[in-house]
């Protein structure tokens, strides 16, 4: 599928401008997020992403969002056609480092969206994340081979395109009742404004995992 066709040109023209996260890494957040939720209205995905202390998107970027959503969640309903679920990666035209490292910020994007969903996993399940982890875990340096070459990224890349069709069977809910932002008016002030203004305190920097320090992605 070539980068027209997959939908990669549209979003990289819309999101060109929000440096927050890749588009890789915002497609995944949404297929975690939609695999247990309902598709969000503009506001409520401008809340979750805010919650998230990402910047607002741009307009059309957030329209973009949404109907990707409301398409996502209506073809990972249907058996038949959850199948056919893609990612949004770039195509076999680009660079194999580049497609590995959006492949990599794609999981890594799924596991947040679906973390948020508080949702329990069954064993399968979280077998299928420990594996995916796998992938956003991924080390690469740009002028690095990576290993297994393009037989290896065509295997990961297959996997990582079922964890959504299998995560996709259980009982939807509104985006309103995530922990994230439950009880939170769709107009109230986020975290991060709050804390602008000193009514929170701002959080702690994350902790470093000590095996990353010397192994940047």
């Amino acid at each position: 599928m070539n980068d027209n066709i997959s939908g990669w040109n549209t979003w990289s023209n819309a999101i060109e401008d929000w440096t927050d996260v890749s588009i890789c890494e915002l497609h995944g957040l949404m297929t975690g997020l939609m695999t247990a939720c309902n598709a969000p209205t503009e506001q409520e995905w401008a809340t979750v992403l805010a919650e998230l202390s990402f910047a607002p998107l741009p307009d059309a970027a957030l329209t973009l969002l949404t109907e990707e959503a409301e398409d996502t969640v209506f073809q990972l309903k249907d058996k038949d056609d959850a199948y056919a679920y893609t990612p949004l990666v770039p195509d076999d035209e680009h660079d194999l480092y580049e497609r590995v490292m959006a492949l990599k910020q794609w999981a890594n994007g799924f596991m947040t969206g679906f973390g948020i969903t508080d949702c329990r996993l069954t064993s399968e399940e979280n077998e299928m994340l420990m594996d995916l982890a796998k992938i956003g875990g991924i080390r690469l340096e740009e002028d690095e081979e990576y290993e297994g070459g393009e037989e290896s990224y065509l295997y990961i890349y297959e996997f990582a395109r079922m964890v959504p069709v299998s995560f996709a069977t259980r009982k939807r809910k509104p985006v309103k009742e995530l922990a994230l932002i439950s009880g939170l008016a769709m107009d109230a002030k986020t975290t991060k404004e709050l804390q602008a203004e000193g009514k929170l305190p701002k959080p702690m920097p994350p902790v470093l995992d000590v095996m990353n320090q010397n192994n940047p992605s």
